[in-house]
């Protein structure tokens, strides 16, 4: 018969092997099932996305230079497939839960729709209706004794 314990125990009483696991409150949420709001990544991306409609839009119908280089940029952004960088069109879609193709498609639609507009004459103003993720807007706040100067 083997005398010897099951567990062995070192040399201040403890039971080697059994020693309390550190769980984080990372390891119990999901990040991924959190909203956008908690992400500053998604926000970021977000808003990166949102800059780059905007920038499409504006320049889809450009006349000078510089509008019409901002238009190409950013339509060779939504066409590219690259996956190397971080903040590159598929990869933004991908964490934000949005099919790149999809967005394409309604992009390209929307693009039709203003040239066959602006050739008839019927070129609508836009409007940029983006809803911001978080409510706040950072604003500076003048002290009172320095508004009087």
């Amino acid at each position: 018969m083997n005398n010897a314990p099951a567990v062995a125990i070192d040399r201040r009483g403890d039971a080697a092997g059994f020693e309390p696991e550190t769980i984080l409150p990372s390891q119990l949420i999901d990040r991924n099932r959190l909203g956008a709001a908690l992400q500053p990544e998604k926000r970021l991306m977000l808003a990166v996305l949102e800059d780059a409609v905007a920038t499409f839009q504006r320049g889809a119908l450009a006349v000078n230079r510089r509008a019409s280089r901002e238009f190409e940029e950013v339509r060779s952004w939504f066409e590219s497939d690259d996956t190397t960088g971080l903040y590159a069109f598929v990869n933004s879609c991908n964490v934000l839960g949005f099919e790149p193709s999809y967005l394409r498609r309604g992009l390209d639609r929307w693009l039709g729709t203003m040239r066959q507009r602006a050739l008839a004459g019927k070129v609508v103003p836009l409007r940029y209706a983006f809803r911001r993720i978080s409510g706040s807007r950072t604003r500076t706040v003048v002290p009172r004794r320095l508004r009087a100067i």
